[in-house]
């Protein structure tokens, strides 16, 4: 497969907030949601799902990539980036799951090909096992998994005194957790910066956030351990090797529980993976989506 990767200059949140389309989804809770998100290219589906305390501005250097083969379609999910932030819902990866698989029925996507880090994994893997037919394959980017969740840094920003915080003091909270999360010092650019805080600067942004990172625990993954045996669907684990966060060591323990896992270990990242080598990132997930069954 030929890969013409990514763009010279890369994409700044202004015009990636061009590409974002919005639609009010019902069915998820009591009343309609809106949900913000990119749909670009043709072909099979690929769903990007993103973590905590980013969306899907994440993914900005690797859709286009990726769209060049594929349908991309990357939701803000429920209480990030710019969709529904407001401060009267659940927030566990239990109702992402849920508002996930809305999502794709609304858009007609009987299967999709999920792309998700951090607690997307989490919601991947959940939809993976409730929903197989759901998901046609996998790949887990420094996901959430077991019991292997950041506690003390989730307790820490799911303070309700955060709610309060200052525009630029969540701002600098921020940027402090993307230099640790990134391996390679150039990649913390000022578009990726920009991009990411941007939302979180307002003040629903804000209080969403906080209760974004309250409502996360180790209770939504765990209960999954057992059923890992049983999940049929081929699973690439695209991992930095220098997260302290999601260590290696849990996609290690993948390999040896999913029966159609590999992993590709990725040198000089860390967390957010997209950011720090999105060539890489975008030709590995193309070499292995290239190697999963066409579907009939």
């Amino acid at each position: 497969m030929c890969i013409s990767l990514l763009m010279e200059t890369p994409m700044n949140i202004q015009e990636f907030r061009k590409r974002q389309q919005t639609i009010s989804l019902d069915g998820v809770i009591h009343e309609p949601l809106d949900v913000a998100y990119t749909d670009v290219g043709e072909g099979e589906p690929i769903l990007l799902l993103h973590g905590i305390p980013t969306w899907s501005f994440l993914f900005h250097d690797v859709i286009d990539a990726l769209a060049q083969h594929y349908r991309v379609i990357a939701p803000d999910m429920i209480g990030y980036g710019y969709s529904d932030r407001r401060d009267q819902f659940d927030r566990s990866i239990e109702f992402q799951a849920d508002f996930v698989e809305r999502f794709l029925e609304h858009l007609d996507v009987e299967s999709a090909h999920f792309v998700a880090h951090d607690i997307g994994g989490g919601v991947a893997l959940i939809l993976a096992d409730r929903k197989p037919e759901l998901v046609r394959s996998m790949v887990l980017s420094n996901s959430v998994a077991y019991d292997s969740w950041p506690v003390d840094e989730m307790l820490a920003m799911g303070h309700p005194r955060n709610a309060k915080m200052k525009p630029e003091e969540m701002t600098e909270k921020l940027v402090e957790s993307f230099q640790f999360g990134l391996s390679r010092p150039e990649r913390l650019t000022e578009e990726f910066k920009e991009g990411i805080v941007t939302p979180y600067q307002e003040r629903d942004g804000i209080v969403s956030l906080v209760r974004n990172a309250a409502s996360l625990n180790t209770n939504h993954t765990t209960p999954l351990t057992s059923r890992l045996g049983q999940m049929q669907q081929p699973t690439l684990l695209l991992w930095g090797e220098d997260d302290k966060w999601q260590p290696i060591s849990t996609a290690e323990q993948l390999v040896k529980d999913m029966p159609h896992a590999e992993l590709h270990p990725m040198k000089d990242c860390s967390h957010w993976v997209p950011q720090d080598n999105p060539e890489e990132f975008a030709s590995a997930t193309l070499e292995f989506l290239q190697r999963v069954p066409v579907a009939v």
